[in-house]
């Protein structure tokens, strides 16, 4: 077996976020009494979470932050008198509610005996934790990371060093780290000298200078990966 130590991101790699975070605006407007909601806010939101999230790859925000600023700049934007903390957290408590596992994923693991599998995720702790725990997932792994326990999130080196500790392993050379994010889960792999997988089932094009170790565009895939054996030089 090539890789024993399988580190997975979360969102639009095992789970489909878009559906998730549909699903829990969509519950959250209507409770608001906005019918509208996913018609008029939804697009501007989508910029602005973009741009935050971006903000805390690079350091220039916090999760403690981006929690309610992305509703403040909503809401501003808008002219809505909405108390954004108020909305923000109730928008996690209906995320945490939300399962819906890409297709394949189940197969995957089941195909994937020996390895030993570990979460990574830039996420926030309660959603992610309450995730995984109404799925099937809920067993599968040795440790659930998320950036919010840290106090650092992907692509930077300490929250794999943390991830490395919990697992109480060393060698880099067994372990793969699987993700759809180019500048967070391939660009942090890379960083710490791991190999990687970039999920890429929508086939987008590469257009940064990052390179995974590998590219799959189904579970199959990865299965055929980790269980190829290595072949010795003599």
């Amino acid at each position: 077996m090539r890789y024993d130590v399988l580190i997975f991101d979360l969102d639009d790699t095992l789970f489909d976020f878009g559906m998730t975070e549909k699903n829990a605006l969509l519950h959250l407007f209507m409770e608001y009494e906005l019918p509208n909601g996913m018609e008029d806010y939804l697009p501007s939101y989508k910029d602005i979470s973009k741009v935050l999230w971006d903000d805390l790859e690079h350091g220039r925000t916090t999760l403690a932050k981006l929690k309610v600023e992305r509703f403040k700049r909503l809401f501003l934007q808008h002219a809505m008198d909405i108390d954004a903390e108020a909305f923000g957290q109730k928008y996690l408590d209906k995320l945490g509610k939300e399962v819906h596992m890409i297709d394949g994923v189940e197969e995957m693991f089941a195909n994937l005996s020996g390895c030993r599998f570990a979460l990574l995720t830039n996420g926030f702790k309660e959603v992610q934790h309450a995730r995984i725990g109404g799925s099937s997932l809920k067993n599968l792994f040795e440790v659930i990371i998320t950036s919010e326990e840290t106090g650092f999130q992907k692509p930077q080196t300490e929250i794999f060093e943390y991830t490395f500790d919990k697992l109480n392993i060393s060698d880099k050379s067994r372990v793969l780290m699987i993700g759809d994010s180019l500048t967070s889960d391939i660009q942090g792999g890379n960083n710490f000298g791991i190999d990687t997988c970039w999920f890429n089932p929508h086939l987008k094009k590469n257009v940064t200078a990052i390179e995974p170790t590998h590219e799959i565009q189904s579970w199959e895939e990865l299965v055929e990966i980790v269980n190829k054996e290595v072949l010795e030089v003599k």
